[in-house]
C-alpha cells in the first residue's frame, strides 16, 4: 500500500512538472508576441510616466485679478506636462500685502506667487525668498523695461502675468455722448465735465475707499505730470533730495483728490463703496468716472460684458493741453519661490507662460489691459475701444511710467493716506508730508544712502 501510495504521488509530481513547464513555454510565447506588437507603446507610455509624474503647484494671487487667463494657461500646462495648478486667493490691498509677508516670513509660501512689479515687490528682500530667473533663456522674450522693475542688482525674479496697463480715468461713453461731452485735456476741463454730469443727476466720479487701494489712483496717475515737468523727481526722491510738501508738481496730486470731494463730485457712502461696485456703477452709467488702472477692464468685460465697448480711457490731464499724456503700470508678475520641493516644476511653468504656445492661450481668453511686454506681441485688432484709446498717446510718445517702477520707494500707508485727504479729514500738504515721513521710514529699512 505505502509502495503503491509512493508511486502514484511520483507520478503525479512528473505530472505537475510537466504542466508547469507548458505553462511557462507558453507564457514566453506569449511575451515574445508582445514583443512584436504593443510592447514599445507599453514601454514609451511607463517611461513618459516616469520623465512627468503628476504634480501640484500651489498658486497664491489676489482676489481682485481676473484668472480667466491664467487658468487657460494653467489648464494647457497640466495637459502638457502633468502639472496641475491649484489657485489660492488672498485679498487685495495692505491686507493682502501682511498675508504675502507672513507667508514669506514664515515658510508657507506657496509655489508661485502673483504680486506687483515694481517698488512693492522689491521691497519684499527677493533675494530671500525668489528664484533667480536671469539665466533662463526664455526671459530673452520680454522687455528691458519690464524685467527692470523685476530686478534687484543682476537677478531677474518674475515674468509678466499680463499685459501692462495704463492709470488714469476710465469713463463711461454713453454719458459723454448723452451730456455732449469732449475727452478733457486739461484738469479744468474735466472739472467742468464733473460739474456738467452733476447737474445732470448722475455721478460724476466713484471713489470706491471700501477698497483703500482703489484711492491712490488720481495722485499715482498724475505722475505723467509730475515726469514731465520734473524728470528728475524720481531720482531725487529716492536720494532724500525731494519731497512730495515741497515739490509743487507732485503736491499737485494731493491737491486734485481734495479737489474733488470739495467740489461734491464723489458718490454718496465713500467708505461703504468697494471696487466691484464702482465698476457696476461705471459700466450702468450711473456714474460717468472712474480713477483706475485699466487692468479693471477684464473685470468690466467678464461682469458686464454688453458694457465693455462702452467704457473708454483717458490719462489724468495736468494743466497744459499741448502735454496731455499717461502713466504707465507694469503688469502683476508671477514669481517662483526659490524654496518651493517643486521648484524644478514651477519654472516649467513659468517658461510654458511666456512661450508663443503660452501667450497665444492667453490671448485668446484674456484681452490685453495695455501694452504687451513680451517682444513681438502687438495688441490685437480686437482690442477693448478703452485700449485702443491709449494708442495716442504711444503713438505720442506721451508717455511716463509710474514712480513706483522708478524708485524702490513707495510707502506702505499711502492708500490710508489717500483716504484721508479724499475724504477731506487732512489737507493735501499734511497728506504730503505724512506721505513724507512714510517713505522715510521705508527708505531706512531698505538702507537706502542718503537716509
Amino acid at each position: 500500500m505505502k509502495r503503491l501510495t509512493f508511486k502514484n504521488l511520483l507520478f503525479s509530481f512528473m505530472v505537475l512538472l510537466l504542466l508547469l513547464l507548458a505553462a511557462c513555454g507558453g507564457d514566453d510565447e506569449d511575451t515574445s508576441s508582445s514583443d512584436t506588437g504593443n510592447d514599445n507603446s507599453g514601454d514609451t507610455a511607463e517611461g513618459t510616466e516616469e520623465e512627468n509624474p503628476e504634480t501640484t503647484l500651489t498658486f497664491l494671487i489676489d482676489n481682485q485679478t481676473v484668472t480667466d487667463g491664467i487658468e487657460a494657461v494653467a489648464a494647457d500646462i497640466e495637459e502638457k506636462f502633468n502639472i496641475k495648478t491649484e489657485f489660492e486667493l488672498r485679498p487685495g490691498g495692505t491686507e493682502g500685502d501682511n498675508i504675502v509677508k507672513t507667508r514669506l516670513a514664515t515658510g508657507e509660501m506657496t509655489d508661485l506667487m502673483w504680486y506687483n512689479s515694481g517698488s512693492l515687490f522689491k521691497a519684499l528682500n527677493p533675494s530671500e525668498y525668489f528664484m533667480d530667473l536671469s539665466g533662463e533663456a526664455f526671459m530673452d522674450r520680454l522687455t528691458d523695461e519690464f524685467k527692470e522693475t523685476v530686478a534687484v542688482g543682476d537677478a531677474v525674479y518674475g515674468i509678466p502675468g499680463e499685459a501692462s496697463s495704463a492709470g488714469g480715468w476710465l469713463y463711461n461713453k454713453k454719458v459723454y455722448e448723452e451730456l455732449g461731452l469732449e475727452v478733457p485735456h486739461t484738469w479744468e476741463e474735466l472739472m467742468a465735465n464733473n460739474e456738467a454730469i452733476k447737474e445732470a443727476g448722475k455721478i460724476p466720479v466713484v471713489a470706491s475707499y471700501k477698497d483703500t487701494w482703489t484711492s491712490q489712483l488720481v495722485l499715482l496717475a498724475d505722475y505723467y505730470n509730475v515726469y514731465s515737468e520734473n524728470p528728475e523727481f524720481a531720482e531725487k526722491f529716492t536720494n532724500n533730495e525731494a519731497k512730495f510738501a515741497n515739490t509743487p508738481i507732485a503736491l499737485r496730486g494731493f491737491e486734485k483728490l481734495q479737489a474733488l470731494q470739495d467740489a461734491g463730485y464723489y458718490n454718496d457712502e465713500e467708505s461703504a463703496t468697494g471696487y466691484e461696485d464702482a465698476l457696476e456703477m461705471l459700466a450702468t452709467g450711473e456714474a460717468a468716472h472712474y480713477p483706475m488702472l485699466t487692468f479693471a477692464l477684464a473685470a468690466i468685460a467678464d461682469t458686464y460684458p454688453e458694457a465693455i465697448e462702452d467704457i473708454g480711457f483717458f490719462g489724468q490731464p495736468g494743466d497744459d493741453p499741448e502735454d496731455h499724456g499717461m502713466t504707465q503700470w507694469m503688469p502683476g508678475s508671477i514669481y517662483v519661490n526659490k524654496d518651493s520641493e517643486n521648484a524644478e516644476a514651477a519654472k516649467q511653468w513659468v517658461e510654458y507662460f511666456v512661450s508663443d504656445e503660452g501667450m497665444e492661450t492667453l490671448m485668446s481668453v484674456l484681452k490685453a489691459n495695455g501694452p504687451y511686454v513680451v517682444e513681438g506681441l502687438d495688441l490685437p485688432e480686437d482690442a477693448y475701444p478703452a485700449v485702443k484709446d491709449m494708442k495716442a498717446y504711444l503713438e505720442e510718445g506721451k508717455v511716463g511710467p509710474a514712480l513706483e517702477f522708478l524708485s524702490p520707494l513707495k510707502g506702505p500707508n499711502l492708500e490710508q493716506i489717500t483716504v484721508e485727504v479724499g475724504l477731506g479729514m487732512i489737507t493735501p500738504e499734511e497728506g504730503a508730508e505724512k506721505y513724507d515721513r512714510d517713505v522715510e521710514r521705508q527708505a531706512q529699512q531698505l538702507d537706502l544712502e542718503g537716509w
